[in-house]
């Protein structure tokens, strides 16, 4: 991958502020996991466990983005650094703020592998209310974060397919529990609601 797709010049800003990003993210997911601990434990209802192997294609898409050598070249004082700098801090920023509050909307009914339980219930406020699978976005947002600070975005020529592959069948498996635990109610929300982009997609 190193010959096909070299990387490019990045700056010290950039790569500062794409390190605070990778810390407010694990800070966000270890709160999420730990309101899910908080909460008594339901009877398990369903689950996809399939949905692991999708989730390490996911994995190999982030992977992939951030994936060989990074040159800090750039003048950390040039317009070049900057704009990076603030491009990668609007990306993770919305990565961050997206999941965080995704998480938090999901309360106990959040978990990695697709499953739901007994008191499962259908999430349809905070960023649930605009797009059906904001973390999954947040995600995303996260991946071309690091591909442009760590100057690897033509690895996101093969970083995207691989995403958009195990995002896409995670959310195959996912919209099939739902509907067999919600029936009309969760179709009537995916007819109101788009799956990624508000209105489009």
């Amino acid at each position: 991958m190193l010959h096909y797709f070299p990387n490019e010049p990045v700056g010290l800003p950039g790569m500062a502020v794409i390190m605070l990003g990778f810390l407010a993210f694990f800070i966000a997911l270890l709160a999420a996991r730990a309101r899910v601990a908080r909460l008594p434990a339901a009877p398990l209802s369903q689950s996809a466990p399939i949905t692991r192997l999708w989730i390490v294609v996911q994995g190999l898409g982030i992977g992939a983005a951030g994936f060989g050598p990074v040159h800090v070249a750039l003048d950390p004082m040039s317009g070049a650094a900057i704009v990076e700098a603030v491009v990668v801090g609007l990306l993770m920023g919305g990565a961050v703020g997206l999941f965080n509050a995704s998480s938090r909307a999901m309360g106990k009914n959040w978990a990695v592998v697709a499953q739901t339980r007994s008191d499962h219930v259908l999430v349809q406020n905070g960023p649930f209310k605009h797009i059906r699978n904001p973390i999954y976005v947040a995600l995303g947002l996260f991946m071309v974060a690091m591909a442009i600070a760590f100057g690897h975005w033509r690895n996101l020529i093969v970083a995207v397919p691989l995403y958009v592959i195990g995002t896409w069948m995670r959310v195959m498996r996912e919209e099939a529990l739902l509907r067999t635990q919600f029936g009309a109610a969760y179709d009537d929300y995916a007819a109101r609601v788009k799956r990624f982009v508000p209105g489009l997609f």
